[in-house]
């Protein structure tokens, strides 16, 4: 309903809630199905949009950052910019668990081309060094993992979300490309990747700049995640309100950063 309005009748939001839990099955259908096709059905099924962007970066000598919801089916565009594309792709992901899934998940990932950094203490020099090196950097940023986000406006309501794309782009020059990966009815995927959110120093501390920047991607990832809300694979509470309603109901969930 956050992403709707209010004027959306109950019944259709529980179908796009239904639509949801098929969309989010589709997502680990596809991931234990790509591994297993052909380099030419991954291009096949991939419709890419604004991959110039992503050219003139490279091109440039300078990794772009692919800011992205956790939505359809990134990681077949991930593939795709791997090897049909040619690019150096590296990914930042949640760490899983049980561990046995996550490096499943990394496996696989890596036999397709990908890099993979596990969210933690050493993922910053990892993601440096491939920025430098001009590589595709993939950062999920529509959700703060660790609570130790920047404060913004999301769907009209205040939350925390990653500091860290705005923070690098800051540091390196590297482009902020708003990018969502869409499942088409029919099969496959059509990526679009947005022009680059403008980045540059206007404040005299370094915070000001990253929350304003980062404001910028959420109003963008608003503008993804409306185009098909019902792939928005979004499971967990986002805001500090879905806390406080599991609290509640007596069903507390750990807040970002808690154990």
């Amino acid at each position: 309903r956050r992403i709707l309005g209010e004027g959306v009748p109950q019944h259709r939001i529980e179908q796009l809630v239904v639509e949801t839990f098929a969309s989010y099955a589709r997502y680990w259908v596809d991931s234990f199905r790509l591994p297993q096709m052909p380099v030419q059905a991954i291009d096949e099924g991939m419709n890419f949009v604004g991959v110039d962007h992503i050219w003139r970066a490279v091109d440039a000598g300078v990794g772009p950052i692919l800011v992205l919801p956790h939505l359809g089916g990134w990681e077949w565009a991930g593939f795709w910019l791997s090897l049909v594309g040619g690019f150096d792709v590296t990914a930042v992901v949640e760490p899983l668990e049980p561990p046995d899934l996550f490096d499943f998940f990394t496996a696989f990932r890596e036999e397709l081309g990908m890099h993979i950094v596990a969210l933690g203490p050493d993922a910053g020099a990892a993601v440096l060094r491939a920025i430098n090196e001009a590589h595709v950097l993939c950062l999920l940023a529509d959700r703060d993992i660790e609570g130790t986000g920047i404060e913004v406006d999301f769907f009209g309501e205040r939350t925390t979300l990653p500091a860290g794309p705005a923070t690098l782009a800051l540091r390196t020059g590297a482009p902020l490309l708003p990018t969502a990966c869409y499942f088409k009815p029919t099969g496959g995927i059509q990526c679009l990747v947005e022009p680059p959110v403008p980045v540059r120093r206007e404040a005299k501390r370094l915070r000001e700049d990253v929350t304003r920047i980062t404001q910028d991607l959420a109003r963008a990832l608003e503008g993804l995640i409306r185009r098909a809300p019902e792939q928005w694979h979004m499971q967990q509470p986002n805001w500090p309100s879905d806390y406080d309603a599991l609290e509640a109901i007596g069903k507390p969930h750990p807040r970002p950063g808690q154990p």
